[in-house]
């Protein structure tokens, strides 16, 4: 059992590693670094860290390589970083799994906040983690175990995408805004990124296919925000 939560740092300027590593240290967290995406990837294989800090551009294999193979082997929360201000990057990091991306330069403190949003979230106390499972026809999701099925299969989930379901699904037919979802499943304000919140909701329509005919779907309200539609 670990001491403390560890975060793995994937990031080829040495400088920002350094900065990473002083701020998180200072905040009880251990931290390992990786320069390269295949070394990256080496390191995340031989011991699963709590949270991956993961540079877009990367030598050896790119971030967003490295995020399918980390989405391929289990969930842990994976925050991008990326120097460019780019909305495709973004989507792309979010549509492949990611939990959260920072945007280069960033400030340190602000950093720290995100992981310990995100980390709150995925392996947070006994009161988070006792959460009552949900059901409805076709569907489960537990907050617990971390795991959906839909139709008694088990879906592939990065941990937001779940989050946000069943966050929805606790409060049925109930509308909720994109900054209301982004503050109660994030843990913060995302600047009014409201893309953020629809790739999660595409996502998961391409994962529960044809809900409707179990009673339930997720439903877009226009001009306002999403909500999960039931019958009753």
């Amino acid at each position: 059992m670990k001491d403390k939560p560890e975060i793995l740092v994937a990031d080829d300027d040495p400088s920002i590693s350094q900065l990473v590593r002083l701020y998180l240290e200072k905040e009880g967290y251990a931290v390992r670094t990786a320069d390269r995406g295949d070394r990256a990837l080496e390191e995340f294989l031989r011991l699963p860290p709590d949270l991956m800090l993961l540079d877009v551009m990367l030598p050896g294999q790119d971030g967003f390589q490295v995020l399918k193979a980390v989405r391929k082997a289990g969930n842990i929360p994976v925050i991008m970083l990326t120097a460019r201000d780019d909305t495709i990057d973004k989507v792309l990091g979010l549509e492949l799994g990611a939990d959260d991306y920072i945007t280069k330069p960033f400030d340190g403190k602000e950093m720290v906040a995100r992981v310990k949003a995100v980390l709150r979230r995925t392996q947070g106390g006994e009161e988070e983690t006792a959460s009552t499972d949900l059901t409805y026809p076709g569907l489960t999701v537990s907050l617990k175990e971390y795991d959906a099925r839909y139709g008694g299969v088990r879906l592939e989930m990065p941990p937001k995408e779940l989050e946000v379901l069943y966050f929805l699904a606790s409060h049925p037919n109930q509308v909720f805004t994109r900054e209301q979802l982004l503050r109660q499943v994030w843990g913060y304000d995302f600047f009014g990124d409201s893309r953020t919140v629809d790739v999660h909701i595409k996502r998961l329509r391409e994962k529960l296919p044809d809900s409707e005919k179990y009673g339930w779907t997720l439903h877009t309200v226009r001009g306002v925000g999403y909500k999960f539609s039931t019958r009753d």
